[in-house]
């Protein structure tokens, strides 16, 4: 393999060099867009199987469950940057497969633990942290490794659209499969799905044949230095600082309704996996919709309207719930379109905050750029399981969405004064011409499961 490229010394360009290639004549790509379209599948089991472990195996108080959501997303917390700072010095390809290997075994360790009744649940979070652990550095290192296969600025935007669609036709069909398995295999043995999901994602990144530059070594590179560097990125640039600031609320917000309306379904309105599964898959029709509508409306609209638009559909969207009664089919689809609103608004919102973010950070900087949102959005919803399962063993499931709600409600205000909302375009590109790189965000579904 060849060594790397100088590293650019600014943002790339957008919309510049060749146009497109097919992406459907680029095999490496498909080997690994097949791969990660099953493994999300998958995911959409683990999102109902590990906290429907913990309710129904060991009668996990809503504390517990709370803390188990914690566990899952705090090691973005302690370990994103440093994860950034060290994928920015090696080939991703060799730490994904390990990742993906890491976590299928640990999954499949779940029902056979189970099986032999020796399944506790320090064991399951002990488990589940350590999930956490190898998807932060499959988290970081996916995103700078689709330019390596599709070669090009405008081919990888291209591969990010497809994948993000991928992820939110993921949403719509996982979640009620997910119902349907946890019901008919029980919770623990239905993770055995999830880990056959990411076998799939391994053999596809197995197969993968193009090859990737060694990044070139610097001298005198301090993991301090690095870090400072992707902070400083980060934070001194209004457009990613808001971002960023806005995403931690985001996250923290939906992260919280979500488990809060898991132990409200569970606990208080008593609906089966089958019926939450069905909940969440009716709403994720909205995220599938936003990712494919995004593209038309961004090149219609002003960037910055659409963004604040985008995200006060999602803030708002926890609104329905805490305003929903009557009879329980009235609750119930109160609730899916609560998800659903948010849901349509993330899938549009993702759209333009990656795209800003690649728009706004080379090459070189992009795995320490990841890190810090990564630290940022999954500290949010780490920080959101945490206080969901508090509250609500406090004050009861149902009055703490209330609160939640209202909560969510009142970051709608930063929304107003952030520059993104102000910005007509992307940065160096006066008018979209081509669909944006989304990434699936941290959203409803993918809160309650670590990150892909």
């Amino acid at each position: 393999m060849t060594d790397a490229a100088p590293a650019p010394t600014g943002p790339p360009a957008v919309g510049t060099g060749a146009g497109p290639e097919s992406l459907w004549r680029n095999g490496d790509f498909l080997k690994f867009w097949l791969g990660e379209t099953v493994s999300l599948l998958g995911t959409q089991v683990t999102s109902l199987a590990l906290p429907l472990t913990a309710i129904r195996a060991f009668g996990a108080t809503d504390e517990q469950v709370g803390l188990l959501r914690f566990l899952q997303l705090a090691p973005y917390l302690g370990l994103a940057l440093i994860i950034g700072v060290w994928t920015d010095r090696v080939r991703r390809r060799p730490v994904m497969l390990a990742a993906n290997i890491t976590r299928m075994l640990l999954l499949a360790l779940v029902p056979v633990l189970y099986g032999a009744h020796a399944l506790g649940m320090g064991t399951l979070l002990v488990i589940a942290c350590a999930v956490g652990v190898a998807s932060v550095a499959f988290d970081v290192s996916w995103m700078s490794y689709v330019p390596v296969l599709v070669r090009g600025p405008r081919n990888y935007v291209a591969a990010g659209s497809r994948m993000g669609v991928s992820s939110s036709a993921a949403d719509v069909a996982g979640p009620g499969i997910a119902g349907f398995l946890v019901s008919a295999l029980t919770a623990p043995v239905a993770l055995v799905v999830d880990a056959c999901s990411y076998a799939v994602s391994v053999l596809s990144l197995l197969l993968i044949r193009t090859p990737e530059p060694r990044p070139r070594p610097a001298a005198r590179r301090r993991v301090r230095t690095e870090l400072r560097e992707g902070l400083d990125w980060v934070l001194r640039s209004p457009v990613l600082r808001a971002l960023a600031l806005v995403g931690f609320c985001c996250n923290f917000s939906m992260v919280t309704v979500w488990t809060m309306f898991l132990l409200h379904g569970t606990h208080d309105l008593h609906l089966g996996p089958t019926v939450l599964g069905g909940v969440f898959a009716a709403a994720s029709v909205g995220g599938l919709l936003g990712a494919a509508l995004s593209g038309r409306v961004i090149r219609r609209f002003p960037l910055g309207r659409v963004y604040l638009v985008a995200q006060s559909a999602l803030l708002l969207g926890p609104v329905l719930i805490a305003v929903a009664g009557g009879p329980r089919p009235v609750v119930i689809g109160m609730c899916t379109l609560s998800f659903f609103t948010s849901y349509l608004g993330l899938g549009v919102a993702g759209v333009i905050i990656v795209s800003l973010r690649q728009a706004s950070t080379p090459q070189s900087m992009m795995g320490r750029m990841t890190a810090v949102f990564r630290t940022l959005l999954f500290g949010g919803g780490a920080l959101g399981g945490l206080s969901a399962g508090l509250l609500a063993g406090r004050i009861g499931a149902g009055p703490a969405l209330t609160v939640a709600a209202a909560g969510s409600a009142l970051a709608v205000l930063g929304l107003f004064v952030s520059p993104v909302s102000r910005l007509r375009a992307l940065p160096g590109e006066p008018m979209p011409n081509a669909e944006p790189m989304p990434e699936p965000e941290p959203g409803p579904t993918s809160a309650g499961a670590p990150a892909r």
